[in-house]
């Protein structure tokens, strides 16, 4: 079970102090301070570096993960935003265009560097790679696998219908394989699946039926374009009242079980086995990181 809360991870121009502002007073988990696709023209990346650097330094994302989204390693523009935005109230950097496990070990052993010049501990600065391409989606386990600093992986639809000449069609399908690829590489590496934006963001009721498919998946969370959206998210990334006093009640049965000497427990004329109660424990550790 991961120590991080990942429900909403909500992406804001690092350059727009009125959206910076909105963040910093909003429920949203991560806030993923962006410097690169929503940054233009170049000269605006240093006024978000330095905008990210103030408003850390003065508090105000205190209350939320802060992971910036950096520019890539062709960019020409990474050394300066890893060097920058390695501080204190950083917790990490969301990495765009992962393509295999050799970029992920690239921007592992530059953090390495700067940690060490900066007097740091090494492995202070997480990493989650935005998983974007064909390749991206082939390579997910390796990618999640190179680096003990990636705590997540995140599916980006729109590169990635773009780089497969597909289409994203109303119902989702062409999107359906690829996340459920990312969700079990993650799954199978222990780090957290994080889901695509939901681009209709004014479309609540198509929100909610992605986050029933994601959910579904085995997704933990999602990436967030608009504050209208968090709400939902959470909803469906936290355990339910439901879930809860199921779980509760899974695990009291296999405990008096187990003190009866026995293996296994029925419930609604179902066989409670240790996957069950496996699945009950992580309701209950889920919603006890919710609550911290």
């Amino acid at each position: 079970m991961s120590s991080f809360l990942m429900r909403s991870l909500m992406f804001v121009p690092g350059h727009n102090e009125k959206l910076l502002n909105s963040a910093s007073l909003s429920d949203a988990d991560v806030l993923l301070l962006d410097i690169e696709d929503s940054v233009q023209p170049l000269t605006n990346k240093q006024v978000a570096r330095d905008k990210i650097k103030e408003w850390v330094a003065l508090g105000k994302f205190n209350k939320h993960l802060v992971f910036p989204r950096i520019n890539d390693r062709e960019s020409g523009q990474l050394l300066k935003d890893v060097y920058q935005l390695s501080i204190p109230g950083v917790g990490g950097f969301m990495y765009p265009k992962s393509k295999k496990g050799e970029d992920i070990y690239f921007i592992d052993k530059l953090l390495e560097t700067i940690e060490y010049e900066k007097g740091l501990e090494i492995g202070t600065f997480k990493l989650i790679p935005l998983i974007e391409t064909a390749a991206a989606v082939l390579n997910a386990q390796q990618i999640c696998e190179a680096s003990k600093r990636v705590i997540a992986i995140a599916f980006g639809c729109e590169d990635f219908i773009t780089d497969l000449e597909g289409i994203h069609d109303i119902d989702q399908d062409s999107l359906f394989t690829p996340r459920a690829m990312i969700a079990m590489a993650a799954r199978a590496t222990g780090v957290i699946p994080i889901d695509t934006v939901h681009i209709k963001v004014h479309d609540l009721a198509d929100l909610e039926k992605n986050l029933i498919i994601s959910r579904n998946l085995g997704f933990e969370g999602m990436m967030i374009l608009h504050p209208k959206e968090l709400p939902l998210a959470h909803k469906y990334y936290s355990p339910s009242n439901e879930d809860l006093e199921w779980a509760k009640e899974i695990i009291l049965l296999s405990q008096e079980a187990f003190s009866a000497g026995k293996g296994v427990v029925m419930k609604d004329n179902k066989f409670i086995g240790p996957p069950i109660v496996k699945m009950a424990k992580k309701i209950i550790a889920r919603n006890n990181l919710i609550m911290e």
